[in-house]
C-alpha cells in the first residue's frame, strides 16, 4: 500500500485549513436546532449543506431520516481493496442559544477573538464534522482506507431515533473502526482518547398538599406548603459533604489524572468563596462517581406570588451515572430514596423524562495504537492521555452493541474553555488544526495497522 507521508499529510492539512475554516463558518451560519418549539427548517439547510460538503469530496451521499426525526447525513466512499473501513461520526444540529444578553458577539455569526473563533455549535460538533472533511481533503484522490461518515442532526435533542437510522443502515455502516468526534481534549497542546462518559437519567418529582391555594395568615403554622416540603426532599439528596445520599448507585475510580483545584475552579467559573462539594479525587467527583443536580422547580414568580400557601410544586432533577451502572436500576433507586424521605405526609408523584447508558471503552488493539501515534505525531510529541467525560453520549453504547468489533475511538475538538452549551462557546484554532490533522494521520495509521497480521 501507497499512502501520503506524515509531512505530506501536515502540508496538505496547512494548505487546506484557510477553506476548511470557511466552511466551518457557513455551517456556524445555520441555526439548525432540533428541540421542540424551534423552527427545523434551518435543519434541512445545515443536512444540505453538509450533503454538498460529501459529495464534493467524491463521496456517495443520501440524506435519511426516520419517521418524524430529523436529517442525517450519510456519505460513503469505498475501501482500497484489503484496506479497512473507518465510520467518521458528528452532528449538525446544535443547542439553542440560551439568554442572548450573554454572549459578546452573535452566536450565528462566526467571530474571532485572541486566536479563537466563537459562535454556536462551532466546538460542537461543527467543528467534527469539518475536522472529517479536513482529513478527506488532504488525501484527495489517495485515500487510504474506506470511510463512512454518518453525521446525525438531533443529537443535542437526544439522538431520539438514531438507533433506527442505525439499525435501517446496518450494512452500509458496518467499519473496522469508529471514531466519534464530539468529545475534547484534557487540555490545549494535550490530546486525549476519552474511554469513560457517565450515564444520564431525567425526571421529574411533584409534591402536593392541599387541592388548592389557601390564605396563608389563616393556615400558616400548621400547614406546610409544597414548597418547604419540596426543598427538604430535595436536600435528602446529598448529605452533609455533598455526597449523592441516594443508596444503590454505583460509583468508580477515574483514571490517574489530577486535577488541580485552582484549575477547575477557573474552568468552572467558580465565584470566589464557593466551596466544591463531595469527596474523593477531582477525577473521581466529575467523571466517575453518581451526581444529581436540580435543574429547575415550577413555583410562582416572586413578583406575582399572593399570600397564599402553594399547593404543589414540581422540581426537575438530572442524575449522572457512574461507567458500569443501569439507568432503569438507578432510577428506581431514586424513587424509592424521594418517597422514603418526603416530609409531612406530602402526596408524592413521580415522571420519566429520558435516560443514556454510560459507557466504558477498551482503549487496547492495533487501531488504538494508530490513534495514539497520530495524536503523538500531531501534538509535535506529546502522548495523548485517558480521560472521562462527566457528561454523557448515549448513543456511543449503541454503537458498541450494533458493531462489537468495532474499535470505537471517542476523540473531539473541545478544550476546557470550548464553553459548549454556554455562552460564547468557542473553538481554538491552534488545536483545531492539530486536531484535523491528528485526523488524517489517524486514517494513515489505520491504513497501516489494517495491513498488520493480528
Amino acid at each position: 500500500m501507497t499512502t501520503l507521508s506524515v509531512d505530506e499529510l501536515r502540508a496538505a492539512i496547512e494548505r487546506e485549513l484557510p477553506g476548511v475554516r470557511a466552511d466551518l463558518e457557513r455551517l456556524v451560519r445555520i441555526p439548525g436546532i432540533a428541540f421542540d418549539g424551534f423552527d427545523f427548517t434551518p435543519l434541512e439547510r445545515s443536512a444540505e449543506a453538509v450533503a454538498e460538503l460529501l459529495r464534493n469530496e467524491g463521496l456517495e451521499v443520501q440524506i435519511s431520516r426516520v419517521g418524524e426525526g430529523h436529517p442525517a447525513v450519510i456519505g460513503r466512499k469505498a475501501a482500497p481493496a484489503g484496506a479497512p473501513t473507518v465510520l467518521l461520526y458528528a452532528h449538525h444540529d446544535v443547542q439553542p442559544t440560551g439568554d442572548l444578553s450573554q454572549w459578546e458577539s452573535e452566536p450565528f455569526e462566526p467571530t474571532e477573538r485572541d486566536g479563537r473563533l466563537y459562535g454556536r455549535g462551532v466546538a460542537d460538533d461543527k467543528a467534527g464534522v469539518m475536522a472529517h472533511v479536513a482529513a478527506l481533503r488532504a488525501f484527495g484522490e489517495n485515500l487510504p482506507v474506506g470511510v463512512v461518515l454518518f453525521i446525525e442532526g438531533e443529537e443535542e435533542f437526544g439522538s431520539a431515533s438514531l438507533e433506527a437510522l442505525l439499525s435501517k443502515h446496518r450494512d452500509e455502516l458496518a467499519s473496522d473502526v469508529i471514531v466519534i468526534a464530539d468529545s475534547g481534549n484534557w487540555d490545549i497542546g494535550q490530546p486525549s482518547l476519552t474511554t469513560s462518559l457517565r450515564g444520564i437519567v431525567n425526571s421529574f418529582v411533584t409534591v402536593e398538599v392541599l387541592h388548592s391555594a389557601v390564605h396563608s395568615g389563616m393556615y400558616g403554622g400548621a400547614v406546610p406548603d409544597a414548597l418547604m416540603v419540596l426543598s427538604r426532599l430535595l436536600t435528602s439528596l446529598h448529605d452533609d459533604k455533598g455526597d449523592v445520599a441516594v443508596e444503590g448507585l454505583v460509583a468508580k475510580e477515574a483514571s490517574p489524572l489530577d486535577y488541580p483545584e485552582d484549575r477547575f475552579r477557573a474552568e468552572a467559573g467558580l465565584i470566589e468563596g464557593v466551596q466544591l462539594i463531595g469527596t474523593g479525587r477531582l477525577v473521581d467527583r466529575i467523571w466517575t462517581k453518581p451526581t444529581i443536580s436540580i435543574l429547575a422547580v415550577d413555583a410562582p414568580k416572586t413578583n406575582e406570588a399572593p399570600n397564599a400557601i402553594v399547593p404543589k410544586a414540581k422540581a426537575k432533577l438530572s442524575m449522572r451515572l457512574a461507567p458500569g451502572d443501569d439507568p432503569k436500576s438507578a432510577y428506581e433507586a431514586l424513587k424509592a430514596h424521594l418517597a422514603r424521605n418526603v416530609p409531612w405526609g406530602a402526596k408524592i408523584s413521580f415522571e420519566f423524562e429520558h435516560d443514556g447508558n454510560p459507557c466504558v471503552i477498551d482503549a487496547t488493539g492495533k487501531y488504538f495504537d494508530a490513534a495514539r501515534a497520530a495524536f503523538k505525531q500531531a501534538w509535535d510529541g506529546t502522548d495523548a492521555v485517558e480521560i472521562g467525560v462527566g457528561g454523557s453520549i448515549p448513543f456511543i453504547s449503541t454503537f458498541q452493541d450494533m458493531f462489537p468489533q468495532a474499535s470505537i475511538l471517542v476523540t473531539g475538538v473541545e478544550d476546557p474553555n470550548a464553553k459548549a452549551h454556554g455562552p460564547n462557546e468557542s473553538l481554538h484554532l491552534g488545536e483545531f488544526a492539530r486536531v484535523c490533522l491528528a485526523e488524517a494521520l489517524l486514517l494513515r495509521n489505520v491504513a497501516v495497522a489494517g495491513e498488520t497480521v493480528a
